[in-house]
This record gives structure tokens, C-alpha cells and sequence, in this order.
């Protein structure tokens, strides 16, 4: 037991330090007041969002960018509440050009349905996706556009990030989001991108077409992003880049309890079995396999099975590279200040993460108000 512990602590800490290393090898990216050039379509699934739009709206009328080089396309995912009349009304008011659609319901995935019936509308060949309850940085567009004139990119990962808000449950959220951002970017900088997030995910419809879209993924109720990054990767591994722009970073809400955190991480985990990227698989499993290790050995340490010294120097381990990559990232996102919850944070998560794990196996989640099948 005390070599597979060390062995697994091993194999963790080198993933990490390569995470690490890569984060450093993405350089961020500066704007440098190119003229604007390209025309986007930005796509905004919906569904009973009428409490989080208001930062939305504000954020995508005070866009810098030019107005006739982008259209702003909702797509009303069978809402119950006002969502479509606050949109409607807002835009009118400022004589902003946008346009609300219905989702044309084909798959399991409500999302990939909306982003699908969108496309095949939109007017720009570049599609930007973002999520309702998001707010936009003002040279959000600016940063795409000019990365897109130097990198001749066809995909774009984009960095997001929570608010910030008060409570434990919200650094909690963020230092989680912090450590998936930093394995975001690190992935991308030692050329294996896994991981993404549709929030702020841009890409050619041209792309689009070429891997068919969604298909094959479509039986899986989320993963929009995730499964198209796949697909980017393996169709143009050179122009599949991450935006590392802090002009490009979308806020998002973390969740307000952990009954509907719980729901969130239950919906992610049920994409991951039906990942293709190999890595992306075997990152998973090592995280897991370290946290499951660490409530193994906190538990035989405690009746005596397991000596103290070593559960010290594996928990240490653990500890200073999660620390070293989630600080990097945390500077880079603005977010120094949750940094003081780390020590109660990495305490609980590897509880929260292989319940996460242990419930996925035989729940159902909750979406939007409707009930999803793993």
C-alpha cells in the first residue's frame, strides 16, 4: 500500500508540474489596437434566465467592438419564464440589432440543438459561444479578433471565471474553477487541449461543418465544448489555440448552495466516460485516483494502518504543486484573494470530488429544470 501511494503521488505531481510548465509556455496574449476585421455571430442559448440577464445585456451593449461586425443571436431553449420579453425589451430600448430563436429540439442535448439551430442561421462565419448568465469583458471581440488576424486560428478556447462573491461556498467554487482553468491552459501549452469551456468558445463555421458538428456526442445531454474541442484537435491540432487574454475573460455566477453544485459537477461527470481524447481520460483518472488515496490512507492512518510520516509527505506533496499551479492561475485571473481558503478547500475536495465521482455512477442530474439520464 505505502509504494502505490507513493508511486500515484508521483505520477500526480509530475501531470501537474507539466500543467504547470505549460501554463508558462501559453504567453499572454496583449492587444495591440489592430484595426477590426473580423465578423462574428455570437450565440446565447437560454433557458428561464430571467434573474441573470441583466449583466448580460448591460455587458453586450457596452462591447467595444464595431456594431455592423457582429450580430448577437439568443436562442430560446422552450422558456417558462420572461426571458425573451426582458431581451426584447432591453435591445429595443437601445436599438441594438439582435434576434431571438426557437431551439429546433432534435437531439437529447438541448444545447447542441440550440448552438445547431443557430448556426445554420447565423450570418458570420465565425461563431462565439457564451452562456445567459454571463458577463462580457468590453474588448472581448477585440481580443478574439485580433488573435484570429495573428494566429489564422479556425478554434478558440477563452478563459472564464466566477464573480466574485461572498461566502466559502464561492472561493470554494473558484479555487475548483482556478485549478481547471490552470489545467485548461497548461493543456494547451504542452499541445494536449482537453478541456474548454463553452462559455467563451469560439470557432469557424467552416470547422463546424467539416467535423459535423455535434454528431456522435448528441445522446450526451452537455459537453457542447468539450466534445467539439475533440473534434477541432484532431481535424486542426495547429489552429486550435487558447486565448490567454486577460481583455477576454467572461464572469459567470458559481453556484448559490451546494444542492445545485452538486448537480453541476453530476452533469459534468457525465460526460467524461464518453471522452475520446486519451488524456484528457488519464488526467482524469489520476485526480481521481490521488483523492480517493488520500481518504484510503487519512482512514488507515487513523486506526493504525498506515504510517503518519508518509500520509504528512503525500499530503504535502499534494499540496504545494496544487498550490503552485492554482496560484499561477489565480494571478493571472485577478483572483489573489481567494487564495486564503486553499488550506480549508484542499481539505474538503477530495471528499466533494470522489462523492462526485461515487454518485455519478447511479444518479440522474437535474438541468434547467429538466431530469437527464447519465
Amino acid at each position: 500500500m505505502i509504494l502505490t501511494s507513493i508511486i500515484i503521488s508521483i505520477i500526480y505531481l509530475a501531470l501537474i508540474w507539466r500543467f504547470t510548465y505549460g501554463f508558462d509556455k501559453v504567453l499572454t496574449f496583449k492587444l495591440t489596437d489592430l484595426a477590426s476585421k473580423t465578423q462574428f455571430s455570437i450565440l446565447i442559448p437560454f433557458r428561464n434566465e430571467a434573474k441573470n440577464l441583466s449583466s448580460l445585456l448591460l455587458s453586450l451593449e457596452n462591447l467595444n467592438y464595431p456594431k455592423h461586425l457582429f450580430e448577437i443571436v439568443f436562442i430560446d431553449d422552450d422558456s417558462t419564464d420572461c426571458s425573451a420579453e426582458i431581451i426584447t425589451q432591453y435591445f429595443n430600448k437601445k436599438q441594438q440589432k439582435f434576434k431571438i430563436i426557437g431551439n429546433d429540439r432534435q437531439t437529447n442535448s438541448p444545447k447542441k440543438d440550440a448552438i445547431t439551430t443557430a448556426i445554420k442561421q447565423a450570418k458570420h462565419e465565425w461563431i462565439i459561444t457564451t452562456d445567459a448568465d454571463c458577463s462580457l469583458p468590453k474588448y472581448w471581440l477585440d481580443s478574439f479578433d485580433e488573435f484570429i488576424q495573428k494566429t489564422k486560428a479556425k478554434c478558440i478556447a477563452a478563459p472564464v471565471a466566477y464573480s466574485k462573491q461572498k461566502g466559502f461556498l464561492n472561493r470554494f467554487q473558484t479555487l475548483d474553477l482556478l485549478s481547471l482553468q490552470g489545467a485548461t491552459i497548461g493543456g494547451f501549452g504542452i499541445k494536449k487541449p482537453f478541456l474548454c469551456n463553452g462559455a467563451n468558445f469560439g470557432y469557424t463555421k467552416t470547422l463546424f461543418k467539416t467535423v459535423n458538428g455535434f454528431e456522435g456526442n448528441t445522446n450526451i445531454a452537455s459537453g457542447d465544448d468539450i466534445f467539439l474541442l475533440e473534434k477541432a484537435v484532431k481535424k486542426h491540432p495547429k489552429n486550435t489555440h487558447y486565448l490567454k487574454c486577460k481583455h477576454a475573460i467572461v464572469k459567470t455566477n458559481a453556484q448559490p448552495s451546494w444542492s445545485s453544485l452538486i448537480e453541476q459537477r453530476l452533469r459534468w461527470a457525465s460526460k467524461a466516460s464518453a471522452y475520446n481524447n486519451f488524456f484528457g481520460k488519464l488526467t482524469g483518472l489520476i485526480v481521481l485516483l490521488i483523492n480517493t488515496l488520500i481518504i484510503s490512507i487519512i482512514l488507515l492512518s487513523f486506526f493504525g494502518y498506515f504510517p503518519l510520516k508518509t500520509l504528512f509527505y503525500i499530503l504535502l506533496i499534494k499540496f504545494s504543486i496544487d498550490f503552485y499551479l492554482i496560484h499561477k492561475t489565480a494571478s493571472f485571473f485577478n483572483q489573489k484573494w481567494v487564495l486564503k481558503s486553499f488550506i480549508p478547500t484542499f481539505c474538503i475536495y477530495p471528499f466533494f470530488s470522489v462523492y462526485i465521482a461515487f454518485l455519478s455512477i447511479f444518479k440522474t442530474y437535474k438541468w434547467k429544470g429538466r431530469e437527464f439520464k447519465k
